[in-house]
């Protein structure tokens, strides 16, 4: 346990630090893969980094970093260390295979987490999340066994979209889904695992596969989502709910397109359906439950302002642009202004969250100030 809230999260930051810093460094190596005229920085193999960096390197070490708090255990924080460290490696002029094994050895630490927290809690939420932990340590194997980042795209969409369904499974507990439909969100979650596997073998059958699953998941989560309840409330449930029906959104399409456009690893069909699973759903979740989570693992509160929706449409906006405009018509010029759209608009919503939360604390820190001086001067002289 941690000694005091304040070393627990100096400690905790030097997990987000370097996450962030991966966030960013993948972001920028999205622009060289989209053409957008940027020096070459860090390592000549930087654009082929792209999904891994973002995955393992930024997602993943804030998954584990979650999950080692929620344990409250020390060798749960050696899940995110390895998943940042290793990322970081495979930047620097040491062989790439170095980085990799550190990186899958972090996904085998971040499986265990899970063994752990079964114990305390064994829930079909838990199970969920496992499968998808236990797909990434798969996708990182076949990563360091040379598969291109390509590849590994239905991989790597399977284990955010089993830990996000989890999550979201875990509230949905409170509408008391009922054992049968656990059941199923379970097989479901099973399917998407194994065929996202296969797909390293048999694309043409796994990933058509995968995009049904992927719809009939989307499906689920819609009948059973608290969110159904929460989007005719205000404030923070609301933005959530609004989040979230966006992101199941753009998962759907993203199995339409599996489903309807097949296995692909190039083209406007795979660009469409890889951006519309990690940038529409991916982090349009991620903006739904910073606030919520951010709190829990760094001890700052993020209360919810009108200004976090801007980002959260202008990411929306900008992906419609790469979508339609860029895939669709086949226009450069909208697939740049679409992936430059989107990186300001993931960089526009850590700026508002910090500004959001610096000011909530200087007004939280003003308000016992005020109340001592009202007492002063009430107080007989």
């Amino acid at each position: 346990m941690d000694a005091s809230p304040r070393r627990g999260t100096g400690a905790r930051i030097l997990f987000v630090v370097p996450a962030a810093a991966l966030l960013l460094t993948g972001l920028y190596a999205g622009l060289v893969l989209l053409g957008v005229p940027v020096p070459l920085i860090l390592s000549e193999r930087l654009a082929d980094l792209h999904s891994t960096l973002l995955v393992f390197g930024f997602v993943g070490t804030l998954i584990s970093l979650e999950r080692a708090v929620a344990l409250r255990a020390r060798w749960a924080y050696l899940a995110p260390g390895l998943l940042a460290v290793g990322s970081i490696l495979t930047l620097t002029p040491m062989p790439v295979a170095v980085g990799k094994a550190v990186v899958t050895v972090g996904l085998v630490v971040h499986l265990l987490q899970y063994r752990a927290i079964w114990r305390r809690q064994p829930m079909t939420a838990t199970a969920v999340q496992a499968v998808g932990a236990a797909v990434a340590v798969a996708a990182a194997v076949a990563w360091a066994g040379g598969v291109g980042a390509p590849s590994l795209v239905p991989l790597l969409a399977a284990f955010l979209v089993l830990t996000i369904a989890g999550e979201r499974l875990e509230l949905a507990r409170m509408l008391a889904p009922g054992v049968a439909a656990e059941r199923v969100v379970f097989g479901l979650s099973l399917a998407l695992g194994f065929g996202s596997v296969v797909s390293l073998v048999m694309p043409v059958v796994a990933v058509p596969l995968c995009g049904t699953i992927l719809l009939a998941l989307v499906a689920w989560l819609l009948r059973h989502d608290i969110a159904r309840l929460t989007i005719r409330q205000s404030g923070l449930p609301r933005f959530v709910a609004v989040c979230v029906y966006a992101g199941y959104t753009w998962l759907a399409l993203a199995g339409l397109a599996w489903l309807l456009g097949g296995a692909r690893t190039e083209g406007p069909v795979y660009d469409a359906a890889t951006h519309a699973i990690f940038l529409g759903f991916v982090i349009t979740m991620i903006m739904a439950h910073a606030p919520l989570i951010l709190p829990a693992v760094l001890r700052v509160s993020i209360p919810y302002h009108p200004a976090l929706y801007v980002p959260v449409a202008l990411l929306q906006l900008s992906l419609l642009v790469r979508v339609v405009a860029g895939d669709a018509w086949q226009s450069t010029i909208a697939l740049q202004a679409g992936g430059i759209g989107a990186i300001v608009a993931i960089v526009l919503f850590a700026a508002t969250a910090v500004t959001v939360s610096v000011r909530h604390g200087r007004q939280t820190r003003r308000l016992p100030d005020r109340q001592t001086r009202a007492r002063r001067e009430e107080s007989p002289r």
